[in-house]
Formats: C-alpha cells, structure tokens, sequence
C-alpha cells in the first residue's frame, strides 16, 4: 500500500501533493521551557548592589493570572512592577496568532459570558466593560454582538451527515433517548442543592457533590445506570474539551459541574431556556490578553526563564535567566506573585511551603496540541446542517475544529483557518508523543480524521501550524479527600473562611510570597485564572 504521502488528493482539480502543504512546529518554544527542567546550572548573576534590580513586585509567569495581576495592581495604582515571562509573548495557553495573514487562536477560544449574580466574576465584568465587550444600556448589560458566537454555533458529524448541535440525534433509540433524560434530571437536581458556579471557588456545595469530587465521573455514571454509548461519547467529548481528559479519568464533580455551573443539560424535547452566551473572537482569548498585556510596556520582560524565588529578610529575591543575552538577572522586591504551574513552581521556589508542595504532587497535567490549518478554498459539506463555529466528528480521537472566520458573517465564503484540538491526557504516554511525533506524523493523522467529513480537506489545505503543549491544563482527577482544589487562604471568599483561614488571611498582608495559578483550583479554565491572578495582585 502507498503511503499517505504519495497518494494524490482525491476529487482534486489541482495536482497538489501532501509533501506541498507548509507549516511546523510553532507558538511555543518547548526547548525553552525545558530548559528549566534540564540545566545542571546557571550563569551566576552579579552580586554587586549596582547590577542587583529592585522593584516593588515582581509578578512570575505571564499566562492569565500574571495578567489579571498586573491589572489589579495598576487598578490600585501600583505601577513599580515587572513581570518575568518565559515565551515571546504573554498570554499563556490564551494566545493568538495568524497563518497566512488570517487570525486564529493558538489556544483557548472562548469565554462563556459570566454570570450576574457569581460575585467572584465581579472582577472578569469589570474588566469585560472596559474593553467594551459589554456596556449598560437602559439599566440593563448587554454585550457587543460582534463578541458574541453568531449562529449557527455548533454542529455534528454523526451517521455520514452534519446534524445541529453536539448531542447525537438522528436515529438514535428510544433507549438513548430515555438515558438523555435521565441524566438531565440528575443535572437539574444538582443545579437545585447547590451553588454551582465560575469560578469554583465561590461555590458552596451540598456533601453529595463534594462527595462526588472524590470518585471518576464514570463511576458516577455506572451507579446512576447511565450506560448508554452515545451519552456517554458526549459527556466524554465535553470533558476532553474542558479538562483535556475524559469521563474515566476526570471526577464526578468536574462532570456535572459542567453542565450545572452553566446551561444545564438539556434532552430533546424538553423546556428549556436559551443556551448561555458565549464569546469568541478570530484569535479566541487571545483577543483579551493580548489587551490585558498592552499597558504593561517595558515592565513585560519575556524570555525569562525564573530560575529561583526565595524570601530573603527584607523581601523576595528572584533569579531569571535572560534567554537573549544568556544572562542570568537578580532582581529584589517586596513581593512576589507566582503565577507559574504549581509543578514549576515548586521548583523554583526555595524552601517551599507544605501547601505548595501538596498542590504540585496531586497536580496531573493534560497535553494539547493545537493545529491551524489553512485552506484556500471553501470546504464541500455532505448535508445535514450548515457550517458553523463549532465542528465536531462524533468518535474522532480529535475534538474538531473551529472557523477562524465565522465571525466575520462574509456572504462569500473564502480562505480560512480552521483551529483543530487535540487533547491527549487520556493517551498513554501522551506528552511524549506529542512532543517525538513528527509535524509530518500529525499532518497526515489531523487530515485523514477530518477527511472523513471533508474528502477535499487535503486538496484544498496549504498550510498547518501546530502549538504542542506538553503541561497545558491541570486536569482535575478524583481527591480521596474530596477537596476541589488546593486554595491559599487569600484566594477564597471571605464567607467561605473558616476561622483558621481567616487567621491566615490577615496574616498575608505581610506574606512575600503569593500565589496564583489555574492550577489552583484543580481544573484550568479563563475564570478561575483570572480571579486567582486578581486576588492576589489586590492584596493590601
């Protein structure tokens, strides 16, 4: 049999060849960031006072929550700070970029419109209205139409055709569509004991859904009887799209809070209100932090790899190493935020603390790869539903594909990019295949799984940029204990203290070292890091 890469494309009017279609590795430079984990040593900084620097802060990684924290110290009118990012740019795993002069995100690609009434997201509306995605008109808010995912939003491709919507429909059985019901009672009775909200962190929940935190979501599944194989490939599919890993692996309490702390689940047929809003952009969330790194100028400096924090007696000492010059920098603050992955973290960080330590050893870590295909032509559809932002292949290995341009409303279609996601926390071995495969084994494997929906993918495909993330998200696994996340004391509402917390809280007006991270809260999404970052950069 002939390879992939001899075989020309099918139905194609041009004489194209996979060996003609460009692209690589880009986005991140993980020989960078492993630098941290494989150098025996580093050039040893200056001692003298004249080449030591000093600020008043000094914020330590640049992904959301280092953003969020610069924010909150420039709210309070704190502008003596730097912040030490590893990449060429902030912004973490919410970063954009361009294939052939077309935008598209390089990560995470949207932000469901946060809730009135969670007072955790009060920070994230704030911030929302000032970039004016949202602006009170006649007393009551609404967002910007431009922001929010026009219609159609989301399709799958199920039994040879497009169908509207995620959830498996067409000719399915009434057995399925029993279990569809079923597990949506489950939800909504979730949704009625608890305070299911984003950020985790202001939610007050009833002992069975703590409970649930410390069992998978499969097993969750098996003791409600919901076995059904179309059921369970979505809720399976939703938790790989959230957590980067699926129902055997992710806690009971992950899966349900997907569903409960959002729009619920919603079987066919049944009332339901309009599904919550949802905001996009061509460069999905790297729209926002790209906004959020602007002000910060000159005190952004990139290419630095923090190779030490330690608290000294008059404040925090930090050693990073300057990438560019080869060059290792000492600088001395008041403070430090350290908004890195607890595992990096514990790392750097001299004489760790117990929580730090605890937090790095539960933390388990889903690779992603992202891949920006380019095509200079409009796809072919096989029927059924048209395309939309959202496009999903029911049983792919992938989590399909959104449309760098749907945003853009054009009557005629044209060239575009379409951002492919591929989360392998479930893959044995995962980090190590994604980052010893070569660009050209994921060419050919991202292309032959789209195929099967789009037979002319290949033939109209000149370009594919793929961002590998070997430690992208935390994924949050079942806690014997229960607990949701290892929190710092500072990061949780003050009506959820106990007296110990609030002990430590009052004593972190002193503390040197803050911390603020996703990782945190035991699952990585925007929220979470956004009102960790806040909280920390707002502490007096």
């Amino acid at each position: 049999m002939l390879s992939a890469s001899a075989l020309p494309f099918l139905g194609c009017e041009q004489s194209r060849q996979i060996g003609d279609i460009q692209g690589g590795f880009t986005g991140v430079n993980v020989e960078r960031g492993h630098l941290l984990r494989d150098a025996k040593s580093w050039s040893t900084p200056s001692s003298s006072p004249s080449k030591i620097r000093k600020t008043k802060v000094i914020i330590a990684g640049g992904g959301v929550a280092g953003l969020a924290a610069a924010r909150a110290l420039r709210l309070q009118g704190i502008n003596d700070f730097v912040m030490l990012e590893l990449e060429d740019r902030a912004g973490g795993n919410s970063k954009g970029g361009e294939v052939n002069g077309i935008t598209c995100p390089l990560g995470a690609h949207y932000l469901p419109v946060p809730s009135e009434q969670a007072p955790q997201a009060a920070d994230l509306r704030n911030l929302l209205e000032e970039l004016g995605v949202r602006q009170r008109v006649a007393g009551r808010w609404q967002y910007d139409e431009r922001y929010l995912c026009h219609s159609p939003q989301e399709r799958l491709f199920f039994n040879g055709a497009w169908q509207d919507g995620l959830l498996p429909m067409q000719d399915v059985s009434a057995h399925t569509l029993a279990q569809y019901r079923q597990f949506a009672k489950l939800v909504e009775e979730a949704r009625k004991r608890s305070n299911w909200s984003i950020p985790a962190s202001n939610s007050t929940l009833a002992g069975v859904d703590t409970a649930s935190a410390a069992i998978t979501f499969i097993v969750y599944l098996n003791q409600n009887g919901l076995t059904d194989p179309h059921l369970r490939w979505y809720l399976d599919y939703c938790c790989r799209d959230d957590y980067g890993a699926g129902i055997t692996t992710v806690s009971a309490w992950a899966g349900m809070h997907y569903f409960a702390s959002r729009h619920g689940f919603h079987a066919p047929g049944a009332e339901s209100s309009e599904r919550d809003g949802v905001l996009t952009w061509p460069e999905g969330n790297g729209w926002i932090t790209h906004r959020l790194a602007l002000p910060l100028g000159e005190r952004l400096l990139t290419k630095r790899i923090v190779t030490r924090i330690e608290e000294t007696k008059h404040g925090v000492e930090v050693d990073a190493f300057d990438v560019s010059t080869q060059q290792t920098e000492r600088w001395q603050a008041e403070r430090c935020i350290v908004a890195l992955p607890v595992f990096v973290a514990a790392r750097v960080v001299k004489n760790p603390p117990t929580l730090l330590q605890a937090a790095a050893q539960q933390a388990r870590y889903a690779p992603w790869l992202v891949a920006n295909i380019h095509i200079d032509k409009p796809l072919l559809d096989q029927g059924g539903a048209a395309p939309s932002w959202d496009n999903v292949l029911y049983g792919a290995a992938g989590l399909g594909y959104v449309n760098a341009k749907h945003q853009s409303l054009q009557s005629v279609p044209s060239a575009t990019v379409l951002t492919y996601y591929r989360a392998l926390g479930d893959m044995k071995d995962g980090r190590k295949q994604l980052l010893e495969r070569p660009w050209g084994g994921w060419r050919d494997e991202i292309l032959t799984e789209l195929s099967a929906a789009h037979p002319d993918l290949s033939a109209k495909t000149t370009q594919i940029d793929i961002t590998r993330y070997g430690h992208a998200m935390a994924i949050p696994i079942p806690n014997l204990s229960g607990q949701i996340g290892t929190k710092p004391a500072y990061l949780l509402p003050k009506q959820l203290l106990n007296k110990e917390q609030n002990s430590t809280l009052n004593a972190t007006k002193n503390q040197r070292l803050l911390f603020a991270h996703s990782d945190w809260a035991g699952y990585s999404v925007f929220e979470e890091a956004f009102a960790m970052g806040h909280a920390a950069g707002s502490l007096k």
